[in-house]
C-alpha cells in the first residue's frame, strides 16, 4: 500500500504560478529575478498556512534554475531544480527557529555563510518563525544581514512582524501576505477534487473555505479529514454535521419564528441547538452574523460583500426585501448587548432565552417611523381613547343686568378669584347663586334664568376670615422681637436644650463652644474653631433657622457659620529620657562627652 501524503503536502506549489491569492507577491518577485534587481534579505510575514514558506522555496528554486522560462518561473528539469525538488540541493538551508533559537545557533548558520556555493549562483537560507529568536542571536545577525557575501541571500518567514527588532526590519525587503479570500479557496480545492475524483459541491467547498479563515493549509486538511469520514461524497448536510457548525437553515428558522412570534416553537429549537453541543455564545455570533447579511442583502449591489455560498446568495436577497429594516437594526443591537453580557451571565441558557424572547417580541415592541426625515423610536401600546363625560346643559342665570353661563354641577367664577390682601374695588358687592339640588332634572331652556338673592351674612363670614388672617401678620410682624446679643444667647440656650432632650451631645458640645455675633438686624453669624464645629452646626441647619423664625417672629432671619482657629503656641513641657537628657548635657558641656569615653562609661 503507498503511503498517504496529505493534501497540504502533495499539492503544494512548485512555482510562482501555481501560488493561491499571493498575486502581488509573487508578480514582484518574478519581475525582480527577471531584471536582475533581488535584494539580499527578503521578510515575508502574514497569517498562518497563506504561502509564505512555499513561496521562499520557489523564489530559492527559481534563482539557481540552470533554464528559467520567459515567464521568470523554474523549469524544473534542469539539476538543480531536480535536486531542489528531491530535498538533496546544497544551496538552500532551512533553519527553524522556533526550535533553533539560541546564539550559538546563529553563529553556525553565520560561518556557514563564509562558503561559496559549489553549483549554483547563489546559496539561500530560510529562516522559518524567525521571530522566536532571542535578542542576544538577533544581535548575532545584524551584520551578516546588512552585509552579507554577493553569493548569499536571506528569507525570513514569521507570523509576528512586530516581534521583531526594528534593526532587522530595516535591513529587509519586506512583503505582506494577505488571507486568502474564500472564492480562491473553492476554487483551488475544486481542482483538487477534480484530480482526486471526490465529488464535492460547492456549498460544502465554501463550508470549508470559511471555517479555514484564510489558512490553505487548514483547508485542505479539513478536507482530507471530510474526505475520509465520507468516502468522497461530500454534500453540504454531512459537511456541516461533520465541522459540527451551526447550519444557516437554523437561522432562517429563527428569523420565520420570530417575525410570526412564535416563542415555543424558538424555545424548542434552541433546546435542539444546545443538545447538539453548541455553546450560547456561537449561537449569538453566528445570528448576529447572519442579521448582518441580511441587511447587506438589502440592496443587490451590496449583495458582492456576503461571504456565503452561491446557493444561499438568492435565498438571502430574497428574505431580505420581506424583513423590516428596524427590525433587524434592534435585533443586531439585542445580539451585541447580549454577547457583551453573555460572559457574566451566572445562568447562561437563560441568559440566551432572554434574548430569543426579547427577539420574538421586538416586532410588536419597537417600529421605526419617519419624523421629519430622521429616524426615531417609538414603543407600540394599545391606543388609548379619552374619556367620555356626558354633555350637561348650560344655565343662565341674570344678575344685576349680568347674564352669568354655569355648567352644572359646581360654581365657576368667570371674575378673577378674589386676592388676599385687603384692597377691594368700590361699590363690590358679594353675590351667591342658589340652585337646586343635582339629583333635580335640569331645567329646559325655556325656563326663565333666576335671579341672585344675595345672602351677605355667608359671603362676609368668609371675607372676614381673610381679613382677620391679614390683620393677624400684621400684628405679627409688629410684635416681632427686636434682635439682640441677650435674646441671642437665649434662643441659643433653648436651642442647646432641645439638642439635650433629642440626646445629641455631640453637637451639644459644639454649640457650647460657639460665638455668636449680629452682623445687622436680620443676619447672625455663628463663629466655630474648626470645620468638626461647622459641621455639628450645619447638620442641624432646617431646625435651627426654624427655631430663630419662632423665636424672634421674623421670617428673614438668617445666619452664617464662618471658622476662625485659635493658635495655641503655648510651650508644651516633655519629659526627657536619660538619652535625652546626656544629649541636652553635652551640648551645653562638651567635656561630660570626652569623659564617659575615657571612663568608658555607658547609659542605663
Amino acid at each position: 500500500m503507498d503511503k498517504f501524503i496529505v493534501s497540504a503536502r502533495k499539492y503544494r506549489p512548485q512555482n510562482f504560478s501555481t501560488v493561491v491569492g499571493q498575486a502581488h507577491i509573487t508578480t514582484t518577485l518574478k519581475n525582480a529575478i527577471n531584471n536582475n534587481q533581488l535584494a539580499h534579505a527578503f521578510l515575508f510575514c502574514g497569517p498562518r498556512g497563506v504561502g509564505k514558506t512555499t513561496c521562499a522555496r520557489i523564489l530559492a528554486k527559481t534563482i539557481n534554475c540552470e533554464t528559467r522560462t520567459k515567464e521568470g518561473e523554474a523549469c524544473n528539469t534542469c539539476p538543480s531544480c531536480v535536486s531542489f525538488d528531491a530535498g538533496n540541493s546544497l544551496n538552500i538551508h532551512e533553519l527553524d527557529a522556533a526550535s533553533n533559537n539560541s546564539v550559538d545557533d546563529i553563529r553556525s548558520l553565520v560561518e556557514q555563510v563564509r562558503f561559496a556555493p559549489q553549483a549554483g549562483r547563489y546559496k539561500v537560507y530560510i529562516v522559518d518563525e524567525v521571530h522566536m529568536l532571542s535578542t542576544a542571536a538577533f544581535n548575532a545577525f545584524l551584520k551578516t544581514l546588512e552585509e552579507p557575501p554577493p553569493y548569499a541571500i536571506f528569507i525570513l518567514a514569521t507570523t509576528e512582524k512586530h516581534k521583531i527588532l526594528p534593526t532587522i526590519l530595516s535591513r529587509c525587503q519586506i512583503f505582506d501576505f494577505k488571507r486568502i479570500t474564500n472564492n480562491d479557496t473553492v476554487e483551488h480545492l475544486q481542482e483538487i477534487c477534480v484530480k482526486e475524483n471526490i465529488q464535492a459541491d460547492k456549498a460544502s467547498l465554501h463550508i470549508i473555505a470559511q471555517k479555514s479563515e484564510g489558512c490553505m493549509r487548514d483547508s485542505l486538511s479539513i478536507l482530507d479529514k471530510i474526505v475520509s469520514f465520507t468516502n468522497g461524497q461530500l454534500t453540504y448536510a454531512n459537511t456541516v454535521e461533520h465541522l459540527n457548525i451551526l447550519d444557516e437553515d437554523y437561522f432562517f428558522k429563527f428569523l420565520d419564528m420570530m417575525q410570526k412570534q412564535q416563542l415555543p416553537d424558538a424555545m424548542l429549537l434552541y433546546d435542539e441547538i444546545n443538545a447538539k453541543g453548541f455553546e450560547g455564545d456561537t449561537l449569538i455570533e453566528g445570528f448576529a452574523e447572519f442579521i448582518r447579511n441580511l441587511l447587506v442583502s438589502k440592496d443587490a449591489r451590496a449583495a458582492v460583500l456576503l461571504e456565503v455560498a452561491d446557493d444561499f446568495k438568492q435565498k438571502y436577497l430574497q428574505i431580505a426585501q420581506a424583513v423590516n429594516t428596524g427590525w433587524l437594526i434592534g435585533a443586531l443591537n439585542i445580539l451585541n448587548d447580549g454577547e457583551i453580557q453573555y460572559k457574566q451571565a451566572r445562568n447562561k441558557r437563560l441568559h440566551i432565552e432572554l434574548i430569543i424572547i426579547k427577539l420574538c417580541y421586538l416586532q410588536q415592541a419597537i417600529e421605526l417611523s419617519s419624523d421629519e426625515d430622521k429616524i426615531t423610536k417609538k414603543k407600540v401600546v394599545e391606543q388609548s381613547k379619552a374619556v367620555s363625560f356626558k354633555a350637561l346643559p348650560i344655565v343662565k342665570v341674570k344678575e344685576e343686568n349680568k347674564v352669568i353661563s354655569k355648567r352644572m354641577p359646581g360654581l365657576r367664577w368667570n371674575s378673577r378669584r378674589p386676592t388676599t390682601d385687603n384692597r377691594q374695588p368700590k361699590n363690590h358687592k358679594l353675590q351667591t347663586i342658589n340652585f337646586k339640588p343635582s339629583n333635580q332634572k335640569p331645567e329646559t331652556s325655556n325656563h326663565k334664568p333666576q335671579t341672585l338673592n344675595p345672602q351677605p351674612q355667608t359671603s362676609l363670614g368668609s371675607l372676614n376670615k381673610i381679613r382677620q388672617q391679614l390683620t393677624n401678620k400684621k400684628n405679627n410682624l409688629q410684635q416681632a422681637r427686636q434682635l439682640s446679643i441677650d435674646e441671642l444667647q437665649i434662643c441659643w440656650q433653648l436651642f442647646i436644650d432641645q439638642l439635650k432632650e433629642r440626646k445629641n451631645h455631640s453637637a451639644v458640645t459644639n454649640f457650647k463652644l460657639s460665638v455668636l455675633k449680629i452682623i445687622d438686624g436680620n443676619t447672625i453669624e455663628i463663629i466655630t474653631e474648626n470645620n468638626i464645629q461647622q459641621k455639628f452646626i450645619e447638620q442641624e441647619r432646617g431646625l435651627l433657622i426654624e427655631h430663630f423664625h419662632q423665636y424672634f417672629n421674623n421670617k428673614q432671619l438668617v445666619y452664617n457659620v464662618i471658622i476662625i482657629e485659635t493658635n495655641n503656641d503655648a510651650p508644651v513641657e516633655i519629659t526627657l529620657n536619660k538619652k535625652q537628657q546626656y544629649l541636652e548635657i553635652i551640648k551645653e558641656y562638651p567635656l561630660v562627652k570626652e569623659l564617659k569615653e575615657r571612663l568608658k562609661l555607658e547609659l542605663d
